[in-house]
């Protein structure tokens, strides 16, 4: 055991005092967050080339005018123009691209074209779509000639929200929010996904590097082969773990400063019990409320958001998480040690990663499915098989998983490594110290078999 801990001392140490450590260990909460929130940012403020469409009917105006300009486009209605004449001429004439309507769309759904040189934006498209359809569906009100049309249409006009309520087998109950469940999930198994890949792929590496190096033969003649192994995938593993709960200590003290900040500059409950109040009161506190009113929407917005991360399970959330960590990582890394002893360098590992690498990405592919149906066949199958369950696992349990579950790919889990590591001690005691002879699966096999 001595020799273990020293050599696992050695994996840690020289990795942790790496710069890029270091750097990524600080930046990666970061880049989450980016990952997460960028798309969507650019998507709300993309500045796109301001287009000018003509807009073509064939001998009729039932949707003059329906077609509103915005920031980004320009309807331009053209009477008594035929499309052939200008399709020619168009750009020339500053357009962007000729909308043709036909009288027809009012029965026929695709009884429009739009003419351009270049593919329109979709949500160009999404426009020009939802205003006309908006469009034939009055027109087909009004020909029941009802009376006051418009007006009604506004007052039946209706948003619903639901409140999505989780009650637990004790009776208690809390607001959820299944937008930050899905949030949550997509996180949770993209990093284990990351993490389990990514220093897999270092212990892989290492046994390389040592092996290429003829470090490996001095090492050898001191500490069993055996014991490199698992001090080197044990170092790098407590690696990994320093990382991420650095990452929850970051993630804990942004939600603390975010919270003392933020959300107790403005009590939500407390405004919202004192605008009947006030307004009661009389026309002094009457435009004070309205402010508050004004303001308060994204502030509730922003605070129930806030309360419904908060209302996940992560107390059990960071213990799967940490389990699933060490166990997946364990399993693929004894994998990843074993087939970077039996190669002389990193090229020839390409036979051998295909069938390592297949469980992991199948796993972060249905775990992107999981976020949709957590409860489907599928997920429950893949959360129990140990290749993939790290992963599956780790984005159902926002959803809500039964303990028992839980509880039988845990017990999978552990004996699944179990068996892999002592698999990928047999490969790796014997490809160590084999140089210069091209590895298959069929020499692995016999390593394996190999007693002594």
């Amino acid at each position: 055991m001595n020799k273990i801990s020293v050599i696992i001392k050695r994996e840690y140490v020289t990795r942790v005092r790496k710069k890029s450590f270091i750097i990524m260990t600080l930046l990666a909460p970061v880049l989450m967050a980016a990952i997460v929130i960028l798309p969507t940012v650019l998507m709300m403020n993309q500045d796109g080339e301001f287009k000018k469409i003509a807009v073509i009917e064939d001998n009729s105006d039932l949707f003059k005018g329906v077609l509103k300009n915005t920031k980004d486009a320009e309807f331009v209605y053209l009477p008594n123009t035929k499309v052939e004449d200008l399709k020619k001429t168009f750009e020339k004439s500053g357009y962007y691209g000729i909308l043709w309507i036909s009288p027809e769309l009012i029965n026929t759904p695709n009884a429009i074209q739009l003419i351009s040189r270049q593919q329109p934006p979709i949500g160009l498209l999404q426009n020009i779509e939802g205003s006309l359809e908006k469009e034939i569906e009055r027109q087909k009100l009004l020909a029941y000639k009802i009376e006051n049309l418009d007006e009604i249409m506004k007052t039946v006009n209706t948003n619903v929200s639901i409140q999505t309520i989780k009650i637990d087998s004790s009776g208690e109950v809390k607001e959820t929010s299944t937008g930050i469940a899905m949030a949550v999930a997509y996180i949770l198994g993209f990093l284990m996904y990351m993490l389990v890949f990514i220093f897999g792929s270092q212990v892989m590496r290492g046994v390389i590097e040592e092996k290429t190096s003829r470090v490996v033969e001095v090492i050898i003649s001191s500490v069993k082969p055996i014991q490199l192994m698992m001090g080197k995938i044990v170092g790098i593993a407590l690696v990994g773990l320093t990382q991420f709960l650095i990452w929850i200590l970051l993630t804990m003290t942004i939600v603390t400063v975010l919270k003392s900040t933020i959300l107790q500059k403005t009590d939500m409950t407390e405004i919202s019990q004192n605008i009947p109040q006030n307004i009661m009161a009389g026309d002094q506190q009457v435009t004070g409320t309205t402010q508050t009113a004004a303001v308060s929407p994204k502030l509730a917005e922003f605070s129930k958001m806030f309360d419904n991360a908060m209302n996940q399970p992560w107390g059990l959330i960071i213990i799967c998480f940490i389990f699933y960590f060490i166990t997946g990582y364990l399993l693929y890394a004894s994998v990843f040690a074993a087939i970077g002893s039996a190669v002389d360098n990193e090229t020839e590992t390409q036979q051998f990663m295909l069938p390592v690498t297949i469980p992991i990405i199948l796993a972060l592919m249905v775990a992107m499915g999981t976020m949709q149906n957590p409860e489907s066949s599928l997920s429950f199958w893949c959360s129990m098989i140990p290749l993939t369950s790290p992963i599956v696992m780790m984005a159902r349990i926002p959803f809500g998983v039964p303990y028992w579950q839980i509880a039988v790919s845990m017990i999978l889990m552990l004996i699944t490594f179990a068996a892999f590591v002592w698999m990928a001690a047999k490969v790796y005691r014997t490809g160590i110290l084999m140089y210069g002879k091209k590895t298959s699966w069929k020499e692995m096999w016999k390593w394996l078999r190999y007693s002594g």
